[in-house]
């Protein structure tokens, strides 16, 4: 009567420990990319404000490019995971490859497109007059160093499919160090404005691509896999990406749907809505780190065949979102009259922004559910369905915030159109969950 409650417990220890190590590493290398970003604007800030809004647009344009490319990351770690379970390494390996080569071929194809339309996509953004080179000098140099930010995003995918996500924190970690460093030589010391601020970027990048090539080349001569590209390979890495893309198109649609309908309402609602996104966007990551473990985990198991581990597995990470979320939502509730002041001076903006936040808090165990949710179908390699799921809530949210502003409603209703998508995801989510279609075991989907 007693062994099995005590089994219970043993496997819940064991996925505990599975998943807190792989998932405080892997928000360590989450919140690095921001940070870059961060550094950037710290240095040119005090070049002037043309320089700054310049840095912006680029800044803007550049992680829209690289975010839709963040499949090479998910469908490399699903498939490299599997072959793991299968206890294939050379094939985890050489499939972690291809990734990385479709990885310099996309990104060799973005330089090709952004270097000649750069002053247009600027325009586009509505850059001013006095902005405008500023934003055209650092997106074409920045631009240079798209390919290693997607080999990065590949080799990333790779690690994590290998069960490891503490060398992704250290090569991020110095690449942020790196960067900052890069930025205020450069800019500064050098001389070179703007331009040295691109240029200390791209040197980083560079630096943290090398340095997972390295790691990646070597576990490649260990365990006998090819270097050379592979047609067929990089062929079915770029169909697996494919839904991917889908549904992060999809999820971009609704978070520029959001920022449009707050930039219709008023500048007090659109200036609110900027920080409610930033804080909406941190809190994410937290929640995306159990995710990424659960995409790492839940590949490895199904690879190995073992289902019910899988089940086991999944139900565990959902109770740890669940859980994450209640205590990120009381933490913005308790912390709200600290980090509110820190955005903004104006009392209006602070009036406006308080509602949403508690919509955001109430929303935090729906939003730690559906990241984790969508971890384990990502790890499934269940992309079809994660993309009609998204072209769902996409069709569900996107006439109710449409209709935020002709009902008289504000910033809050708009965040409670952003709950209903969150709800729409979790039903979506949870429903394919119950239905163990995603249970497809073997070395591949």
């Amino acid at each position: 009567m007693t062994q099995a409650p005590a089994t219970a417990r043993a496997h819940r220890r064991r996925h505990d420990r599975e998943i807190v190590a792989l998932a405080v590493p892997a928000f360590g290398a989450l919140v690095a990319e921001p940070l870059f970003v961060m550094v950037d604007s710290a240095v040119v800030g005090h070049l002037g404000t043309p320089q700054l809004a310049g840095l912006g647009v680029a800044a803007a344009l550049l992680m829209t490019a690289v975010s839709i490319f963040v499949f090479l990351a998910y469908a490399t770690t699903a498939a490299v995971a599997r072959r793991v379970g299968a206890g294939d390494l050379r094939a985890a390996i050489r499939q972690g490859m291809d990734g990385i080569w479709l990885a310099l071929l996309l990104g060799l194809a973005v330089v090709a497109v952004t270097l000649p339309a750069a002053p247009w996509l600027v325009d586009v953004f509505g850059a001013s007059e006095t902005a405008a080179p500023h934003a055209i000098t650092y997106l074409r140099i920045s631009s240079l160093g798209i390919p290693a930010m997607l080999i990065v995003l590949a080799a990333t995918g790779v690690l994590r499919g290998l069960q490891d996500t503490r060398t992704p924190l250290y090569v991020a970690v110095g690449g942020f160090a790196a960067n900052a460093a890069l930025n205020v030589g450069l800019v500064y010391g050098a001389g070179l404005g703007i331009a040295g601020s691109a240029w200390g970027t791209v040197i980083a990048q560079c630096g943290m691509a090398a340095a997972y090539l390295f790691v990646v080349i070597r576990g490649a001569r260990t365990h006998g896999a090819p270097l050379r590209p592979d047609a067929a390979g990089i062929r079915a890495s770029a169909q697996a990406g494919v839904p991917l893309l889908v549904r992060t198109l999809s999820l971009r649609a609704v978070l520029l749907i959001a920022t449009a309908v707050a930039a219709r309402l008023s500048d007090t609602d659109i200036a609110a809505h900027q920080i409610a996104l930033s804080l909406w966007s941190l809190l994410a990551f937290a929640l995306d780190a159990i995710a990424i473990a659960g995409q790492a985990i839940i590949g490895r198991y199904l690879g190995a065949g073992d289902t019910e581990g899988a089940r086991q597995v999944c139900r565990r990470m959902v109770q740890w979102g669940i859980a994450a979320g209640f205590v990120l939502g009381l933490l913005v509730v308790l912390a709200r009259p600290l980090f509110i002041p820190l955005f903004s001076g104006d009392e209006a903006v602070h009036d406006t922004l308080l509602p949403a936040l508690l919509v955001i808090a109430v929303s935090q165990p729906i939003a730690g559910a559906v990241f984790v949710l969508d971890g384990v179908l990502m790890g499934a390699g269940d992309g079809p369905y994660l993309a009609w799921a998204m072209l769902l809530t996409l069709a569900v949210f996107a006439p109710v915030a449409l209709l935020v502003p002709a009902f008289g409603g504000g910033l809050t209703a708009l965040w409670w159109a952003m709950t209903l998508m969150m709800a729409v995801r979790l039903l979506t989510l949870w429903w394919r969950a119950r239905s163990g279609r995603w249970i497809v075991t073997g070395a591949t989907r």
